[in-house]
């Protein structure tokens, strides 16, 4: 085991030309260019009936890194493409969870995800040990993707089926970031992100009858409305202030039991500063840069982008699995 009792300065810094955390942020979603790396999407059945979609990166022999997307994102998203090519690049094999409902393909089921819904994480983590049970596994979660990542670490614990994890631009207090979402132009980033859960929706009630949910759609504004109208009656939560104080895993970090990495930027646009812990358990390492934004971690120049995020994920990975 590894003792990461610390927290670090990150070595990630911001180009000239874009050090601004809208900047850095928007980047990544309006102008980066995914590398053509090919991907096999795999269907994986759940207990429930419902079904998952994993989608595989080019085959390696090296260890396996679960890869957990963000909210509005899917296995196609560039920040995606662009981790899968690099653990490629390593010699390891990257396999993305699509999220129920994201992508094209609606899920079978009304539900979708939640922050809190860290069963169909165990169950992708036991059907790809079933398939490489000799292999090291590690896995890494953006922003939505981070928060499931450390509330399945902390529910494991010591049964954690990986060896290691790193979380990017992760919420660890939902409620606050949510109100931050709310204010100023953040409001920019909320509309969006209400944008494609809307959209989920919608192309979930083409395949099932949900006109109660579609119905609520009209009036949701907010990320706190649509959480509090659909994500939690829909998953068996009291509302989205019940919701956010079950599903916040700022609560249980002390509870991991497996090397941990959180990458972070101080001006996150999406989560304020002020609401990372002081103190750290044993087990989590924060690393954490003056810039970035969120998901964005950009270099290089206008013309030669390049994508600090992608290797230092892979670094993280091989640092935590000793494999190099």
């Amino acid at each position: 085991m590894i003792d990461i009792n610390s927290r670090e300065v990150s070595p990630f810094e911001a180009p000239g030309w874009l050090c601004n955390a809208h900047g850095q942020t928007m980047w990544q979603v309006l102008f980066r260019r995914p590398p053509a790396v090919a991907i096999t999407v795999r269907p994986l059945t759940l207990r429930d009936g419902d079904e998952l979609r994993l989608a595989w990166g080019p085959e390696r022999a090296g260890p396996v890194v679960v890869i957990l997307h963000g909210l509005g994102g899917c296995a196609r998203s560039p920040y995606v493409l662009g981790l899968i090519q690099a653990l490629a690049d390593r010699g390891m094999q990257g396999v993305v969870m699509q999220f129920r409902g994201a992508g094209d393909v609606p899920n079978r089921l009304p539900r979708f995800f939640h922050a809190g819904e860290w069963l169909d994480l165990e169950e992708t983590i036991k059907h790809i040990h079933q398939l490489h049970p000799a292999r090291p596994l590690a896995v890494t979660g953006f922003s939505m993707g981070g928060i499931v990542t450390l509330n399945w670490l902390a529910a494991m614990g010591e049964k954690a089926g990986a060896q290691a994890a790193v979380v990017v631009s992760t919420p660890l207090d939902l409620a606050a970031c949510a109100e931050h979402l709310n204010k100023g132009f953040a409001r920019v980033y909320q509309w969006e992100i209400v944008r494609n859960l809307k959209g989920m929706v919608r192309r979930k009630h083409q395949s099932l009858s949900m006109p109660a949910a579609v119905a609520t759609l009209d009036s949701v504004r907010t990320l706190w409305q649509f959480d509090d109208r659909l994500t939690a009656p829909i998953h068996g939560f009291n509302g989205a202030t019940d919701y956010y104080a079950r599903c916040s895993p700022i609560q249980r970090l002390r509870d991991i039991r497996r090397p941990t990495w959180i990458i972070h930027a101080a001006d996150d646009p999406f989560i304020p500063v002020t609401t990372l812990p002081r103190c750290w358990p044993s087990m989590v390492r924060l690393q954490l840069s003056p810039r970035g934004g969120h998901v964005g971690f950009v270099q290089g120049t206008p013309m030669r982008p390049s994508y600090w995020l992608d290797n230092a994920i892979a670094d993280c990975v091989e640092t935590a699995l000793r494999w190099v």
